[in-house]
């Protein structure tokens, strides 16, 4: 099984797919009448379904713990109602699957404690990820963090940056051993540290010593700046900037973060407050993306001088530049930019779907970026976008992880199911349901 066992809360896939949405509603009822005319293992079902059948292009999986349960569920896809338990969908043509890595921001206290418990192929990833991060922790450890969940600390730059990256490279590696592998990658901020590591640009080692040492120099900054979520057009914010603030985030077209000194950021919110404009302040009190980075630079081309940044095995959108870059450039100089400039997720947004890409999964602890995935793809005009998370706060993970799985499959990509059929052995299931069509 190629992701040990990671818990799904009790829940067992049951996978059907067919060549139209009424052919699926009939598969869904006869193996209702097969399910419910007498005992059947949950498991084995499972496994039958997902052994040998062809997998067509309208899909549904109905999750659940029992046979009762699922039977439910298939009731309610037989007769073409929405249910809780059931995810349904058409797969989309696409280019691949988008690992998408946020900066700051989807950290909760427990995240990812009960997949370390759980999955042992997510757990040993974290350990790397720990013995890389330990030369450079000061004071703590990244399972004594996640395990514990000491607020205080996650509070702190220098211990929240290098363990959202751990989190988010360690649930790459759940999601690739689960069959799905990442056609492209792209990183918001701090997020592009995580998506090079997984990209193949940058060693675990390298990666690691980027985000621990870059996020070490910017307690430097702490307490001197701040940041703000804006809902209106960049060109319009624009117009609002005095000199110690600058456009430090473009998520999309009326998406914008605004990064600087306090005093500055105070005048700034009065006057989106007075123009009608949505205004949020970001629990942050350093000033990324913004002016105040300049002081860091030398600091940061010193202590990341020894990095060696190669030619990656996936394409990478950079979000400074907009466009796939070879990873070889991301040398101290690049990370350094990277904290320095806007970043331009939008561009890098219209770059992948101008690509063909249509399938979106936020590799973190929360969704914090499906939203600007959304509006992306309704701006460029492409219909049929999947944008999917991970995990969620303080939702049981092994169970999201397994729903978003199935979001994943019904927009059409290949998943391994062996995770959750493991045991299983092949059962009499009825047959395809073939839809008759008369001509006279």
């Amino acid at each position: 099984m190629p992701a040990g066992e990671p818990v799904s809360g009790g829940l067992v896939p049951w996978v059907l797919s067919a060549r139209g949405v009424a052919a699926l509603g009939e598969q869904a009822g006869r193996l209702l009448a097969r399910v419910t005319d007498g005992p059947s293992a949950v498991r084995d079902v499972a496994f039958t379904l997902v052994s040998g059948r062809a997998v067509l292009e309208h899909r549904a999986v109905v999750l659940g713990g029992e046979v009762s349960e699922l039977a439910a569920g298939l009731g309610e896809l037989a007769e073409g109602r929405a249910a809780k338990g059931v995810v349904t969908g058409r797969a989309l043509g696409s280019s691949g699957v988008v690992f998408v890595f946020p900066g700051q921001g989807s950290q909760w206290v427990g995240m990812a404690r009960e997949l370390l418990e759980s999955s042992p192929v997510f757990a040993e990833r974290m350990a790397e990820c720990a013995a890389a991060l330990e030369p450079f922790a000061d004071g703590w450890s990244l399972l004594d963090v996640v395990c514990e969940g000491d607020e205080a600390l996650l509070n702190r730059v220098d211990v929240v940056q290098p363990v959202l990256f751990a989190v988010m490279v360690s649930l790459a590696h759940l999601w690739r051993s689960l069959g799905v592998r990442p056609a492209a990658v792209v990183g918001h901020s701090q997020g592009e540290i995580a998506a090079a590591c997984v990209a193949g640009g940058l060693s675990l080692g390298d990666a690691a010593r980027v985000v621990a040492l870059r996020s070490r120099a910017i307690v430097a900054l702490s307490g001197r700046g701040g940041m703000v979520s804006v809902l209106a057009p960049q060109e319009r914010v624009a117009g609002w900037l005095t000199d110690g603030l600058q456009v430090a985030v473009v998520n999309g077209p009326e998406q914008v973060v605004v990064s600087g000194v306090p005093d500055e950021l105070d005048v700034f919110v009065a006057r989106c407050e007075g123009e009608g404009v949505q205004v949020r302040r970001i629990a942050v009190d350093y000033a990324s993306h913004s002016p105040q980075v300049e002081e860091l630079r030398a600091e940061l081309l010193e202590v990341l001088a020894g990095i060696e940044p190669r030619s990656g095995e996936v394409p990478l959108v950079s979000t400074v530049s907009g466009e796939v870059i070879d990873t070889a450039v991301m040398d101290a100089e690049y990370w350094f930019t990277n904290l320095r400039r806007t970043v331009r997720f939008d561009r890098a947004l219209e770059a992948l779907l101008r690509d063909g890409h249509r399938v979106f999964v936020e590799t973190s602890p929360h969704p914090v970026l499906l939203g600007a995935v959304t509006q992306a793809a309704e701006v460029a005009g492409v219909a049929g976008v999947a944008a999917v998370g991970t995990l969620r706060r303080n939702e049981g993970e092994g169970a999201r992880l397994l729903r978003n799985l199935a979001e994943v499959f019904v927009a059409g990509v290949d998943v391994d199911w062996s995770a959750w059929t493991k045991g299983g052995r092949l059962v009499d299931l009825p047959t395809y349901a073939f839809q008759h069509r008369h001509f006279w």
